[in-house]
């Protein structure tokens, strides 16, 4: 493979990165032990060479642009995982440290994930996670995430989608809206009812009911109703439970409700059908040891539940 990046170029985009740490060509330049203006002069060099200029510069502060920003984040990646390659290899990191940065849905990550972590942090006390929950598709490239879990098969084909269980779907409803509305005994019964709604951010369209049919497969059910959630997966949980209508979602959000009392499962007759959760990472990523421990932790605990 012919050569794309000799000493010189490798050593500009390390000092590229620390000139956008610390936002200073001096500061950069102390920290690499060279002068601001050689620091300034490789910038510059390497804004020649892409063809698109890196930080916009004023006498006190130099700020990456727009551009600046997503090769900021790329090169900051990719000698990350250079570095992390040769500790590996050498033998300076037998133990997992260093910071996981983890996207989880607000459900599962209350739910399924955070229970699991204080174990993990016994396991692994140098390794730091940093934890963002959201609904929303995250850009691992962009906003600099190691492992997000989602429960949906991904779009982009750059991600790695290893499975951590079948989450089973249930409907439910309060036993002050049964008393007052009755409660379904068929499918076609929900057509009658009022079905609390969940709409999905990304399309904004309601996510329809998998419920199973008399001969044992899964079919997608339409239903109506009045109130509808987006974003938080938790606000049709509320809503069910104060009576508001019947509500599909995942079994291991209301299990201490259905054991309460405060919800009643209502057509456990369909009942079966479930949805994937899965651990999402870039495919053309090395992975490193403190990442790959948490995603070997969490495939062997959520698979033995």
């Amino acid at each position: 493979m012919a050569r794309q990046f000799d000493d010189l170029k490798l050593g500009s985009i390390e000092l590229f990165c620390l000139t956008a740490q610390w936002q200073s060509f001096t500061a950069a330049a102390q920290a690499a032990g060279l002068t601001a203006a050689a620091v300034s002069r490789s910038v510059a060099r390497m804004e020649a060479r892409l063809g698109v200029r890196l930080f916009q510069r004023t006498t006190r502060q130099v700020r990456l642009t727009d551009a600046g920003k997503r090769y900021y984040e790329q090169c900051r990646q990719a000698l990350g995982q250079l570095a992390e390659a040769e500790r590996e290899l050498s033998g300076q990191q037998q133990s997992p440290a260093g910071l996981v940065r983890f996207s989880l849905p607000t459900s599962y990550g209350h739910c399924r994930i955070l229970p699991l972590l204080p174990a993990f942090a016994q396991a692994y006390p140098d390794v730091e996670l940093e934890l963002q929950l959201s609904n929303r598709n995250v850009d691992f490239t962009e906003e600099g995430f190691d492992l997000a879990v989602r429960g949906r098969a991904p779009i982009d084909s750059g991600l790695v989608a290893r499975k951590l269980e079948d989450a089973a779907l249930v409907v439910v409803a309060a036993p002050a809206y049964l008393a007052r509305c009755g409660t379904p005994h068929a499918i076609a019964d929900l057509a009658a009812h009022e079905c609390i709604q969940f709409v999905l951010p990304s399309s904004g369209q309601a996510v329809p009911w998998i419920l199973r049919d008399a001969a044992g497969r899964d079919v997608e059910v339409p239903t109506q109703g009045h109130l509808r959630c987006a974003a938080d997966i938790l606000g049709p949980v509320t809503l069910a439970r104060a009576g508001a209508g019947l509500l599909q979602t995942y079994r291991f959000i209301v299990e201490a409700d259905l054991h309460g009392g405060a919800l009643q499962e209502v057509l456990p007759a369909h009942a079966g059908a479930s949805r994937p959760f899965s651990l999402l990472y870039p495919a053309n990523r090395h992975m490193p040891l403190r990442v790959r421990v948490l995603v070997d932790f969490l495939v062997q605990r959520l698979a033995a539940r």
